[in-house]
């Protein structure tokens, strides 16, 4: 019923500036009592003398009382001369201040909660909007037809705080010096790191200890991506539908994608534009246009989809039922190939024709010939390999349980150097800094990250946080508006 008042009342204004314009008689007559040189303009904006200037909120249904009179104001208890930055009257009539902030934007006043009658209420329609004036994300509907500019959401982004968490010292950390005082390549880099402690996720400056803020989340975050142009991150929370999309230059969701089934894994196809996420509850991969932000196509595939990873036009995956692996050939509408099976995949590479693949509770990996499926060797790696990468004509495989870094030689097919970490904690993702030979190694224990210099097969620094890091995700700092 209330929105059909308000739709009524966005028709009613429209249909003459007369009425849009003029306020309500009792409304005038105390204004002008308070404020004897008032200035109520053509478009029902009020301009005190000292240049105060209020925005008028009609309600959905204005009622009729006998006596007008002020109900509540905000700040508390503020009497009308003292000008409060909102007004409410008993006939639901409402006024709020413009506030001018140190930039020159204007606002006004900002509620987490915001009371009903303002929420419910409506500008003018006609009004003339004032240069600069950004209205509240939480207040978007009073605007109606207005082309007023939208805040971003409050709650995405939060102040951040140190998470308690107990540290754990089972393995002794290596004492070792760093090789380098800073770390140049991280200086423009921002790292959007997720825990399992918290559903934030903490936005840390270049070599910061301290998040400068974090991106509310309603759940732990599943995955984490930016996409290619570094203007969107991707987010998935466990146990929920939703894909947020966030502006990088606002931090601001700008988009939900309801996938309506559980959204899990993200990964983006830079060469056609596109992002891919999986809901393995569903059995389903959809495919997301990075040009307009939109489902695209509902791909149905085999089991429980996870370990998704992109080689040409194939999108691979691993059923984590069968422990199967699976590859859709897209340029051959979409045909299922079965890969065969691998015990407990942690993660898969496609390279120069071949597919890597590595055994978390096996402590193995097996390399096949793609387009022949067969195996071409098998071979034992560090224990409980958690994350893998490829640079160059090697592959860097990452130890949860002993923080080691394997080195293998794509060319001759096996372990050719072993790099030891000093985070002291338990490794759980390594990912290279973007157009760099450096890649960082994340700690979800320790509070700690390690930056590795990939051609030299050297650490060449850690550093520590005041957060434990389940994984980071790389972007490149930009201007923010």
């Amino acid at each position: 019923m209330k929105k059909y008042l308000i739709s009524l009342l966005v028709l009613f204004l429209t249909a003459t500036s007369s009425l849009a314009a003029k306020l309500p008689e009792d409304v005038q007559s105390v204004l002008k009592k308070t404020f004897p040189s008032v200035d109520i303009r053509f478009d029902g904006v009020i301009i005190l003398q000292d240049g105060t200037v209020y925005l008028p909120l009609y309600p959905a249904k204005i009622k009729t009382e006998q006596s007008l009179t002020v109900v509540q104001t905000y700040p508390n208890k503020t009497p009308l001369n003292k000008r409060p930055d909102v007004v409410i009257f008993n006939n639901d009539f409402v006024l709020l201040k413009m506030i001018v902030q140190s930039d020159g934007t204007r606002t006004i006043k900002k509620f987490d909660k915001p009371p009903v009658i303002v929420k419910s209420g409506l500008l003018p329609q006609d009004m003339l909007v004032p240069k600069n004036l950004i209205i509240p994300e939480n207040l978007k509907s009073i605007t109606g037809n207005l082309n007023v500019k939208i805040g971003p959401k409050e709650e995405i982004k939060v102040t951040p705080t140190k998470i308690q968490y107990e540290k754990t010292n089972q393995v002794q950390p290596v004492k070792q010096a760093n090789l380098v005082s800073v770390i140049p390549q991280l200086k423009d880099k921002v790292l959007y790191v997720s825990t399992c402690y918290s559903k934030d996720i903490q936005v840390i400056q270049g070599e910061s200890r301290s998040p400068m803020y974090a991106l509310a989340q309603k759940a732990i975050p599943r995955s984490i991506m930016i996409t290619p142009d570094n203007k969107f991150l991707f987010v998935t929370t466990y146990n929920s539908t939703l894909v947020d999309i966030i502006s990088l230059a606002d931090d601001r969701v700008i988009k939900q994608l309801d996938l309506t089934t559980n959204a899990g894994e993200i990964i983006m196809d830079k060469e056609h534009n596109l992002a891919y996420v999986s809901s393995p509850d569903a059995s389903t991969i959809y495919q997301v246009s990075l040009e307009d932000m939109t489902l695209k196509k509902k791909i149905k595939v085999n089991g429980r989809c996870e370990n998704l990873i992109l080689s040409g036009d194939n999108l691979l995956y691993v059923d984590k039922l069968s422990n199967k692996v699976w590859s859709i050939e897209f340029g051959n509408e979409y045909l299922l190939k079965d890969m065969g099976s691998y015990p407990n995949i942690s993660k898969m590479i496609c390279l120069n024709g071949k597919l890597y693949l590595i055994s978390r509770t096996k402590n193995r990996m097996a390399v096949l010939d793609y387009k022949n499926q067969t195996l071409l060797s098998e071979f034992e790696i560090i224990k409980k390999p958690v994350d893998m990468i490829s640079y160059g004509k090697k592959l860097f495989i990452l130890s949860a349980q002993d923080n080691l870094v394997q080195i293998i030689d794509t060319e001759k097919d096996e372990p050719s150097a072993i790099v030891h970490l000093n985070s002291g904690g338990f490794s759980s993702s390594i990912k290279i800094i973007p157009n760099t030979s450096l890649a960082i190694i994340s700690d979800v224990k320790a509070g700690k990250y390690s930056v590795m210099d990939l051609n030299k097969n050297v650490i060449l620094k850690t550093n520590t946080l005041d957060i434990p890091v389940s994984n980071i995700t790389i972007g490149k700092n930009i201007r923010k508006i």
